[in-house]
């Protein structure tokens, strides 16, 4: 069975708020790693670590340990054989887990857009978990003010009740935005069309990952510790408060 034939429709990028669906098992790989015809499980990618939950077979549950996505087709990796291709299953994301995975995600491309707007720095690496988050920037100067200060400004953006939309533009529209790609060591994909997230009235990326409808839900995010990582190399890290 080709890749084309195994692929999953992405429900999570339909619906970021989707917590339950109903799927097909269409591939199964030594017993545990499937493949659903939809999905609402986010795979690993972009930094953006993976959704868990549960897939259910009538009163049978497999744990959803590992999500990831090889070769355009994604994968849930299960806690133990038994699914079978064309099981019916009923799909319940960790919705704790994915929440703050979203409010996170909202709260880095905020932060990610400040920065780099004031300082021109790229990002040059990035991982998004749910207990805290870790950017590199491409900066010249280390300064932990600097980045205490664009903290304060992004928590003051949150107590906005500020829309973030989720749409798509052809490839070569969405090129010419100002920012469109942070990235110092890649570009969005070669597609016909590219997913955009944007917070109305400002910061605009080519993104295909989960996001909260308003920054207001992310919060508030507290700094925890920033290194220098060698020449034009800054880490710094960062968590929600709750």
């Amino acid at each position: 069975m080709s890749s084309e034939e195994v692929s999953s429709k992405a429900l999570y990028l339909e619906d970021c708020y989707m917590r339950e669906c109903e799927a097909e098992v269409v591939s199964v790989k030594d017993g545990k790693y499937v493949v659903l015809d939809q999905t609402i499980f986010y795979p690993k990618g972009g930094g953006v670590a993976w959704d868990t939950g549960t897939i259910l077979r009538d009163e049978e549950s497999f744990s959803v340990v590992y999500v990831g996505k090889f070769g355009g087709v994604i994968s849930h990796e299960v806690d133990r054989p038994g699914l079978q291709v064309g099981d019916k299953v009923h799909c319940i994301l960790d919705w704790e887990r994915r929440y703050k995975l979203m409010r996170s995600h909202t709260a880095a491309h905020t932060l990610i857009s400040i920065l780099c707007n004031e300082t021109g720095a790229l990002v040059t690496g990035n991982d998004i978990t749910p207990e805290r988050t870790r950017f590199d920037f491409s900066l010249e100067k280390f300064d932990r003010d600097i980045f205490l200060d664009f903290i304060d400004r992004a928590n003051r953006l949150f107590q906005q009740d500020i829309p973030v939309k989720a749409y798509e533009l052809p490839r070569e529209e969405a090129m010419k935005i100002p920012g469109v790609a942070k990235l110092a060591s890649a570009l969005p994909p070669k597609v016909d069309r590219l997913r955009m997230v944007e917070m109305e009235g400002g910061d605009r990326q080519a993104d295909a990952g989960c996001h909260v409808r308003s920054l207001k839900e992310v919060g508030r995010i507290e700094f925890i510790k920033a290194q220098n990582k060698g020449k034009n190399n800054r880490r710094v890290y960062w968590r929600l408060v709750d």
